[in-house]
């Protein structure tokens, strides 16, 4: 019994346990609380209704399904909140204490772990600290947002193992403990359905770093350096010049006049925004690893599907999936880094973000820009009526079908085509990689 399971069986021994959300991560917390845990009682409640059977759930274990499973609540002691629920009172309105399995990992484990936050990038950053790592021999486990619940790894944890945790808004929202090295990448505006505002949406991702202490290190966007920060805190930056970490032109510099050049021609992260996710994964792994260990598993590193990933050529046109973009930056950034890119597909869950950077990006373009579903709708009224060269070449269509096939028709032979959507994708899609898949599927009818 390692660390992890002796806090967490002392932790509910004798507690009424509810855990709140029965996905990936709630399955997750019940195959720990089952096999290590004595709680009082324990339940799950979820929105969707959950067959016993199929999940080898024991008798006892209590269920509460649909529209009122949150009013249970307060009948427990200790309730874990899955990040994909969105509570329906604050925490400080109920009985319950509200936990995670973030939460509880982070307690026992939080001086070995490097936790990564941001808006973009944060997935194709702590996948390549992850993997730049594990090639150079380190005991290392990946876990978080990136589709790993961190309950998943806790059992195989050792001393001397360097968890990279990738983690969301809404696993950081309650958090009272961060990691001994924190990554705070970036911040759009996102999920404002959920906070309303970019101030609440802020303020949930600065738990990433509120609960460190001065020995820890936290690695942030020069943009994002603040007098809350009580941590060694080294700004980064591919603008500012002043960071203590600027990459530019592919070289990566820093206050102490070191430098290392990134094997521009040897890599497969394309895109010069990736060039800062690289700068950020040097500068966090150099104290692990070797310059030559480095720049070795820099170079096998494979992007993840979704995020500028090149699908093939179709219709003679060279098409790239980047699903996983649902801001004006990300879109923006596509259209700068795909090759000879003369079409660009956008559009998607109307989340009330302002469009107007891209809507005045695209005005200093000439590529075809095809609008669909709600956002799309809306930034094609918005270029409409917005000083915008040749609005001829603007299209509006209902679904990424039509767009695709719109796309296959008008795009020069020998350019490309990017799905770079700046739009979440819930209501039409269950996720981004689903898009992206579908995205892949119209291709292959084209």
């Amino acid at each position: 019994m390692n660390s992890f399971t002796e806090y967490i069986r002392n932790y509910t021994n004798g507690k009424s346990v509810c855990i709140l959300g029965f996905g990936r991560e709630g399955r997750s917390t019940y195959k720990i609380l089952e096999q290590y845990c004595s709680p009082s009682e324990l339940a799950i409640a979820d929105l969707s209704p959950i067959d016993r059977d199929s999940y080898g759930l024991q008798d006892s274990v209590g269920l509460f399904c649909g529209p009122d499973y949150q009013s249970c609540l307060d009948s427990f002691d200790i309730v874990f909140k899955s990040p994909g629920i969105v509570l329906e009172k604050a925490p400080s309105e109920l009985k319950c204490e509200i936990t995670s399995e973030t939460q509880i990992f982070f307690t026992v484990f939080r001086e070995q772990i490097i936790g990564i936050t941001g808006t973009k990038g944060k997935s194709t950053v702590t996948s390549l600290i992850y993997h730049i790592l594990k090639e150079s021999g380190k005991d290392c486990r990946i876990a978080g947002n990136i589709g790993i619940p961190v309950f998943d790894i806790a059992e195989s944890i050792g001393k001397e193992t360097i968890i990279v945790c990738e983690l969301s808004c809404h696993q950081l929202e309650y958090m009272t403990v961060s990691p001994h090295e924190a990554v705070f990448l970036n911040l759009y505006e996102e999920h404002l359905d959920h906070y309303g505002t970019l101030e609440k949406y802020y303020n949930a991702k600065k738990n990433i770093y509120l609960h460190q202490q001065s020995s820890d290190v936290l690695w942030c966007n020069s943009e994002l350096k603040s007098d809350d920060i009580v941590s060694q805190a080294v700004t980064v930056s591919n603008t500012d010049d002043s960071a203590g970490v600027y990459v530019a032109n592919g070289t990566i510099s820093d206050s102490n006049d070191g430098k290392y050049a990134i094997p521009v021609d040897d890599i497969k992260l394309l895109g010069i925004h990736n060039h800062y996710n690289i700068a950020v994964a040097w500068e966090v792994c150099r104290s692990y690893v070797t310059e030559e260990q480095f720049t070795s598993a820099l170079c096998t590193f494979i992007p993840l599907a979704h995020r500028l990933e090149y699908v093939g050529m179709f219709s003679d046109i060279r098409w790239y999936d980047d699903s996983i973009s649902t801001a004006c930056a990300t879109a923006i950034e596509a259209v700068k880094s795909v090759p000879n890119c003369a079409t660009i597909l956008i559009g998607g869950m109307d989340r009330g973000i302002d469009y107007s950077p891209l809507v005045e990006f695209l005005a200093l373009t000439d590529i075809n820009v095809i609008c669909m579903e709600a956002s799309g709708k809306r930034i094609y009224e918005m270029i409409q009526s917005a000083d915008f060269t040749r609005r001829e070449r603007v299209h509006l269509v209902p679904h990424l079908e039509d767009a695709v096939r719109l796309a296959a028709q008008i795009t020069p032979k020998g350019k490309s085509c990017v799905l770079s959507p700046a739009s979440a994708s819930y209501g039409i899609f269950k996720n981004f990689e689903e898009r992206g898949e579908a995205f892949k599927m119209c291709l292959r009818r084209i």
